[in-house]
C-alpha cells in the first residue's frame, strides 16, 4: 500500500520541540498568517445548507445526519460558510472537531469559521489540524476549569505553527492520503460486512438451539410465546422467576461513600458478551450485613438492567470479594439440578439481540429491565441433561465463530492505527510522498461515495459501545 515511501532528502530544526525537524522547503508560519475568521452572517430566509462538524467524520450536511445532535428553529444570522473554509468547534477542537468543508452553506455561532487569505489546500490542514500533536496544541491553548468546558479562540489558534508545504506538495499530500482513506475504508468495510454475516450466523445458531433443541426431527408445539415460536414437545416454559433467584445490585450514592466498608464493584459498562471487566474498578461501602446480598460469587450470571439490554456474563471470581451495582442484576439458579446457568446465558442472547427486552419493541426507547419485567419474562426450558448438551455444543460450534470476529475486529483496528500514524508522519513532512501521489487525483480532497462517514459510524455500537458522534449544540 505505501511500497516507496521515505525521508525527504534535507531538513531543517523547525525550533519546536513537540514539532522537531521539517523538511528544508517547507515553511513554519503562525496560523493566522494563512487563515483569517471570518464572521459573515446569513440573512434571513437564506435557503442555505447547514452545516455541522462532527469530530470523527468532519463538516457533514446537518440533513444527512439528522437523527444525530440538535435541531436548529432557524438559520437566520448564522455564519456563512464556502467551500475551502475550516470550520472548528472552538468547544471540541482539542478532539478533533475541526475540518474543511466541501460545501456553501451556513454553520452555528458557535463554530469558528477560518478562510484561508493565501493559495493553500484546506484539505491540507484537515489533515494537519485532526493529528495528535496538533489536538494537543488545541487542548493547550484552550480556556476553561475542566476538558469538557475548554474553548479555543481564534486569538490563540491564530498562534500556533503550522508547517507550510509549496501548494502544489499540499495538493499531492492530499491525494495520497484521500487514496489511503479510500483504500483502508474499503478493507474496513469489507472487514465490517464479514462481522456482521459472522454475526448474524451466530444469533441464528443461538435461535435455533435455544428454541428448538439439538434434534432436527423433534416434534413441536406451540409455546404460546411469540419470540419463541415452537419448541419441542417435552419442553416446558415457565417466568424466570420460578426457575432463577434473581436480585439488582446496590444503589451507588458518591456522597454517602466512607471507605469504612470498601470493596470494588461492578458497573453496567463492566459487564458485556460473556466478559467481565476487573481493571480499574470503583469502590463502594457494603457492609457486612449487605455483603451476601450485594456482592457476586462464581458462576452468577449478571445481566445488564439498561443500556444493551439484557447483555449478560458469568463471575468467575477473578478478585475474592466484589459487588454489583443496581445497574446490574444476578441471577442464580433456585436448583443448580434442574437448571443450567449456561444454557440461560444463551437464552439471554437470543431475546436480547430479538429485542424481547426493548420497551414497546421500539429501539427509539430507553429500555430498562426492571426486576419485575425480567422475572416474569418466560423462556424455554428443556430437561437439565439437554440444557448441558445445548449450552456445550453452542459454546463448541461458536468458538471458531468468536475467533474470526476477533480476528476481523483487530485488523480494522490495526488498520486504523496504522492510518493514523501514516497521516501524522505526512503532514509533519517525515515521508516525502510527492512521486506517489493519484496524478489523476489532484487535487481532491473528498473520499469517495461517503467512505469516511461509513468507516467512522457504520457498526461502532456493535463493536463495543463505542462514543457516539460528538456536535456542539447550536446557540
Amino acid at each position: 500500500m505505501t511500497d516507496g515511501m521515505r525521508p525527504y532528502p534535507e531538513y531543517k530544526d523547525s525550533g519546536l520541540p513537540w514539532l522537531g525537524k521539517v523538511p528544508a522547503h517547507w515553511d513554519v508560519l503562525r496560523a493566522k498568517s494563512l487563515f483569517r475568521l471570518s464572521i459573515e452572517r446569513s440573512a434571513a430566509q437564506h435557503g442555505m445548507e447547514l452545516l455541522s462538524i462532527y469530530t470523527h467524520i468532519g463538516v457533514k450536511p446537518r440533513k444527512d445526519l439528522e437523527q444525530r445532535g440538535n435541531k436548529a428553529t432557524t438559520t437566520d444570522g448564522y455564519w456563512i460558510v464556502r467551500k475551502g473554509d475550516l470550520i472548528v468547534n472552538k468547544l471540541l477542537a482539542w478532539m478533533g472537531a475541526v475540518g474543511v468543508s466541501h460545501y456553501d452553506g451556513v454553520t452555528s455561532p458557535a463554530y469558528d469559521i477560518l478562510r484561508p487569505r493565501r493559495l493553500l489546500s484546506s484539505d491540507f490542514y484537515h489533515y494537519l489540524f485532526r493529528i495528535g500533536d496538533y489536538l494537543q496544541q488545541f487542548k493547550c491553548r484552550s480556556r476553561g476549569i475542566m476538558d469538557m468546558r475548554l474553548r479555543l479562540y481564534f486569538d490563540q489558534l491564530g498562534q500556533i505553527p503550522v508547517v507550510v508545504p509549496p501548494p502544489n506538495e499540499q495538493d499531492a499530500i492530499v491525494a495520497f492520503l484521500d487514496d489511503i482513506f479510500r483504500r483502508t475504508n474499503k478493507f474496513i468495510r469489507n472487514r465490517r460486512r464479514l462481522i456482521e454475516v459472522l454475526t448474524e450466523q451466530k444469533q441464528a445458531i443461538i435461535n435455533r438451539a435455544v428454541t428448538r433443541g439439538l434434534n432436527p426431527n423433534a416434534s413441536l408445539k406451540p409455546s404460546g410465546i411469540d419470540w419463541l415460536g415452537e419448541i419441542p414437545e417435552h419442553w416446558g416454559t415457565a417466568a424466570l422467576r420460578l426457575r432463577y433467584d434473581q436480585c439488582l445490585g446496590k444503589m451507588v450514592d458518591a456522597k454517602r461513600f466512607t471507605g469504612m466498608n470498601a470493596i470494588p464493584y461492578l458497573r453496567n459498562t463492566d459487564v458485556q458478551w460473556d466478559r467481565i471487566n476487573v481493571d480499574d474498578l470503583p469502590l463502594i461501602d457494603i457492609t457486612q450485613d449487605e455483603l451476601e446480598r450485594f456482592s457476586v460469587k462464581s458462576g452468577d450470571l449478571l445481566v445488564c438492567e439498561g443500556g444493551d439490554v439484557g447483555r449478560c456474563a458469568f463471575w468467575d471470581a477473578r478478585i475474592p470479594v466484589c459487588g454489583f451495582q443496581k445497574a446490574l442484576h444476578r441471577l442464580r439458579p433456585l436448583d443448580p439440578n434442574r437448571d443450567y446457568p449456561r444454557f440461560m446465558y444463551y437464552c439471554m442472547y437470543s431475546a436480547s439481540k430479538l429485542g424481547v427486552f426493548v420497551a414497546g419493541g421500539s429501539e427509539n426507547t430507553i429500555a430498562h429491565l426492571t426486576g419485575v419485567k425480567l422475572r416474569a419474562h418466560r423462556f424455554a426450558f428443556p430437561p437439565y441433561d439437554e440444557q448441558r448438551e445445548i449450552g456445550a455444543h453452542l459454546d463448541g460450534v461458536l468458538n471458531q465463530n468468536e475467533h474470526a470476529i476477533t480476528v476481523a475486529q483487530r485488523e480494522i483496528d490495526l488498520i486504523r492505527e496504522y492510518r493514523t500514524r501514516l497521516i501524522a508522519d505526512v503532514v509533519t513532512g517525515k515521508l516525502d510522498v510527492r512521486h506517489l501521489a493519484p496524478a489523476d487525483d489532484l487535487p481532491t480532497g473528498e473520499t469517495d461515495d461517503d467512505t469516511e462517514l461509513a468507516d467512522d459510524i457504520d457498526g461502532e455500537e456493535a463493536m463495543n459501545d463505542e462514543p457516539e458522534l460528538i456536535e456542539e449544540a447550536d446557540v
